[in-house]
């Protein structure tokens, strides 16, 4: 694998991190989580930048924001009690299926 796509992964994860830490800070009140919030959209950012250097915009992006939808709603799940119904499990498989599509559509 790619190293910019080891780098998206991770841009991916700190996607995650920062949408769940939003619920966390409470409107921005609580320090701690808004500091971790704010630290995570700037890693994720920095990190899709630098793996958008050798990999198509679109395709960056949208796996990007695709690891952030699925892992975010399996951490509001978890955390969260959200429903897990298995039509949001089914919406969420064909998310993965686009990610993994789009992954083997990129020659990087």
């Amino acid at each position: 694998m790619n190293s910019s796509w080891v780098i998206l992964v991770f841009a991916g994860l700190f996607e995650i991190g920062w949408a769940i830490g939003l619920k966390y800070t409470e409107g921005f009140t609580q320090l701690w989580p808004t500091l971790w919030t704010a630290l995570a959209i700037v890693m994720s950012v920095i990190l899709l930048s630098l793996a958008m250097k050798s990999l198509p915009v679109g395709t960056a992006y949208a796996v990007w924001v695709g690891i952030g939808i699925v892992g975010t709603v399996i951490f509001s799940i978890v955390l969260f009690d959200e429903p897990a119904n298995i039509f949001r499990l089914f919406c969420l498989g064909l998310i993965v299926t686009g990610i993994v599509g789009l992954k083997l559509g990129t020659s990087a």
